[in-house]
């Protein structure tokens, strides 16, 4: 997927050190090894990370789980993280980001997407209100084991 000047491409482990960065950035400290793996994790589960690059830059990402379901035969897509640089808001990335993991996902063969906006990322849920995903489907509560 291309713009102008930004390609949506998959993430390899290149990009660790990046994708480290921009998760610290965010309050979620990572170094390049745990980036690496959960990278590892993702493709044995064939699960998706894309990347957005600008200038040979990654200026940002978006993972995505692909699950079956258990009441049915489909499969639904689940973003887990979307994140872009700081610097790099408000110029329609993180939009890039989601057109290309809706590709994805359909062409994993998921029957919906869902994703978890939470109150501290107001920005975050326009942006998935704004692209057609429905606040009102569901609650999610969340409970450590």
């Amino acid at each position: 997927m291309n713009d102008a000047r930004v390609t949506v491409r998959p993430a390899t482990d290149d990009d660790a050190d990046r994708l480290a960065a921009l998760l610290t950035d965010e309050g979620y400290p990572a170094g390049a090894s745990d980036i690496t793996a959960r990278l590892a994790q993702f493709g044995a589960l064939g699960c998706h990370v894309l990347v957005a690059v600008a200038a040979g830059d990654v200026i940002g990402f978006v993972a995505m789980l692909v699950l079956p379901r258990f009441e049915s035969s489909e499969a639904f897509a689940r973003i887990v993280t979307l994140v872009v640089d700081a610097g790099e808001r408000e110029r329609g990335i993180g939009r890039l980001l989601m057109t290309a993991a809706e590709k994805t996902a359909a062409e994993a063969g998921a029957s919906f997407l869902e994703v978890t906006a939470g109150h501290h990322r107001p920005d975050a849920r326009r942006l998935f209100e704004s692209m057609g995903y429905d606040a009102s489907v569901a609650t999610y509560l969340r409970k450590r084991p």
